[in-house]
């Protein structure tokens, strides 16, 4: 099942200021009960939502449960990996299974540039459509309202996803805020195709959070104002993990 993609992502926002940009890299999709081991290649619970001392699938299960879902008996999730010792992931996302194999639930993990994580419970439609409110900080500008509008369809030989922002405009109504989209290819593991991708995009994570904080200080650089940031901002999401466990014992 563990596969790599090629993946060209584009990012673009609409409201108040026109900015696009394209990047190319590569992203892992891997089963949690199956996690390559790979020299400088790690998956890690800690770099991903909940406890440190658990692992990925071990947090994945407890966030489900708090939410009133049962464990999968398959998890597939696109992410990078700690390679060389760093990994920043904008956005992770997971395909939960039952024992037929049917999709049951995906949740999307995001990451800000301040260290905060969140966890997003999506029910997709059978064309993997999705519509859930923005909870989380992520860009610092844009404020934590509107909602977001995500198609992510478990990927096969190639890969597609969008997530759009939609927020409060003039008249009351949403209007388009932000769109990201990933399309890449797939290609099997194999040493020869894991060495291709870190010759082709090395420290790929390291540019991925390099090219954020640079966009973000040219935006800031053209006039676009800052939105304040809070404590719960830069939460590592133990604070959500543990308020929903907390919530489905009550």
């Amino acid at each position: 099942m563990t596969a790599l993609y090629d993946v060209v992502v584009a990012h673009r926002r609409s409201q108040t200021l026109d900015d696009a940009f394209t990047h190319r890299l590569y992203l892992w999709l891997v089963d949690l009960d199956e996690l390559p081991r790979l020299p400088g290649i790690a998956f890690r619970g800690a770099d991903h939502l909940g406890r440190p001392d658990r692992s990925i699938r071990e947090n994945l299960d407890a966030f489900l449960a708090a939410s009133g879902r049962p464990r999968p008996a398959q998890v597939l999730m696109l992410a990078h990996p700690r390679t060389l010792g760093y990994v920043f992931n904008p956005i992770t996302l997971y395909w939960c299974h039952d024992d037929a194999g049917a999709l049951t639930a995906v949740v999307a993990e995001v990451h800000n540039t301040y260290g905060g994580r969140h966890h997003y419970l999506l029910d997709v439609d059978d064309a993997g459509r999705a519509r859930v409110d923005k909870a989380f900080y992520v860009s610092p500008f844009f404020p934590v309202d509107g909602e977001y509008r995500m198609k992510v369809p478990e990927p096969g030989e190639s890969l597609a996803a969008t997530v759009v922002l939609r927020r409060p405009d003039e008249a009351g109504g949403l209007t388009t805020a932000f769109v990201a989209t990933m399309h890449g290819t797939r290609r099997p593991v194999t040493t020869r195709a894991v060495v291709r991708s870190l010759l082709r995009h090395p420290f790929v994570t390291q540019r991925v959070a390099l090219a954020i904080r640079r966009r973000g200080i040219s935006l800031w650089a053209r006039g676009l104002p800052v939105i304040p940031r809070t404590a719960a901002d830069v939460d590592r999401g133990l604070g959500q993990i543990e308020s929903e466990e907390a919530g489905s014992r009550a």
